[in-house]
C-alpha cells in the first residue's frame, strides 16, 4: 500500500481523484487542513472517503491573519475533533515573506506543538526559510513526533533531524529535485515518508498535482536505495504506522 502523507485535496472530483490514486495503489491519503474552512473540509472528506484521513492546522501566513482569540478558538475546534484526525497540520513557521513577524509565529507554532503533546498526535510541520527556527523550537518544547514536510534547509540540519528520530517526507517534486535525490541517499529509509503537497509540486511541473504521483516518490526511493518498489513500499508503511499509531 502506497501513503501519501501530506496532501491538500477540497476541490475538483474528488471521487475521481480518489479511484486515480486507487489505481496506483494508493491506500491512505493524508489530507491536511491549513485554515478554518479547509479544516472543515478535510473532516467531512474523511468521513466519505476511506482513504482519507484527516489532519487540522492553520498555515503560518494565515495564522499570521488571525487574532490570537480566533486561533485559540480554532485549537479548541481541534482538541473536540481529536478523534477524527490522524495529525496536527499543516503548522510551523515560514520567514519567506516581507511581513513574516517572527515573535508571532514562533507563538503561534508553540501553541500547536504543545497541543500535537497534549493530544498524542504528529506534527506535520511546515519550515520554508525558518527551518534552524522550526527545529530548535520542536527540541526545546520536546516533541517527538514529527514530519518535516518538504524540507528543503541543509544537511546539517537534515542529520539533525534524524538524530531526533523525526521523518522526512519526500515530494513526487523529487523526480526534478537533486536536493530530494540526495536526501535520500543520505537518509536511512527508517526516517523517510512519501508526499505530494497536492494540488502542488507536480512530478512534471504541471498543475494540479495529485496523490496518485505519489508513486513517484517511491520509485525514487526504490531506485536510489537500490531495493525492490514492493520493499519500499513495506518499509515506508512500515514507518507511518510507527508515527501515526
Amino acid at each position: 500500500m502506497l501513503i501519501d502523507v501530506h496532501c491538500h485535496v477540497y476541490e475538483g472530483d474528488i471521487e475521481e481523484i480518489a479511484e486515480r490514486a486507487r489505481q496506483n495503489g494508493v491506500g491512505i491519503i493524508v489530507n491536511s487542513g491549513a485554515d478554518v474552512s479547509s479544516n472543515r473540509k478535510t473532516l467531512k472528506l474523511s468521513d466519505e472517503f476511506a482513504e482519507f484521513k484527516a489532519t487540522m492546522g492553520l498555515y503560518p501566513m494565515d495564522a499570521l491573519r488571525m487574532s490570537d482569540k480566533k486561533i485559540d478558538n480554532e485549537i479548541e475546534f481541534i482538541r473536540e475533533n481529536k478523534d477524527s484526525i490522524v495529525a496536527i497540520s499543516e503548522v510551523g513557521m515560514d520567514f519567506s515573506e516581507e511581513e513574516r513577524n517572527e515573535d508571532v509565529q514562533r507563538k503561534n507554532f508553540k501553541k500547536f506543538v504543545e497541543l500535537a503533546k497534549e493530544l498524542n498526535k504528529p506534527l506535520i510541520v511546515h519550515s520554508r526559510k525558518a527551518e534552524k527556527e522550526c527545529i530548535e523550537l520542536l527540541e526545546k518544547l520536546g516533541a517527538e513526533k514529527v514530519v518535516m514536510h518538504c524540507f528543503s534547509g541543509n544537511f546539517k540540519l537534515i542529520h539533525r533531524i534524524v538524530d531526533n528520530g523525526w521523518f522526512l517526507s519526500i515530494p513526487a517534486s523529487v523526480k526534478s529535485s537533486q536536493h530530494f535525490q540526495k536526501v535520500i541517499s543520505e537518509v536511512p529509509i527508517s526516517n523517510l515518508l512519501c508526499e505530494t503537497d497536492s494540488p502542488y509540486l507536480h512530478p512534471d511541473k504541471e498543475f494540479p498535482n495529485e496523490p496518485a504521483n505519489v508513486l513517484v516518490s517511491y520509485e525514487f526511493i526504490a531506485k536510489i536505495k537500490g531495493i525492490s518498489l514492493k520493499e519500499t513500499e513495506k518499509k515506508i508503511e512500515s514507518n507511518y504506522k510507527k508515527l501515526f499509531y
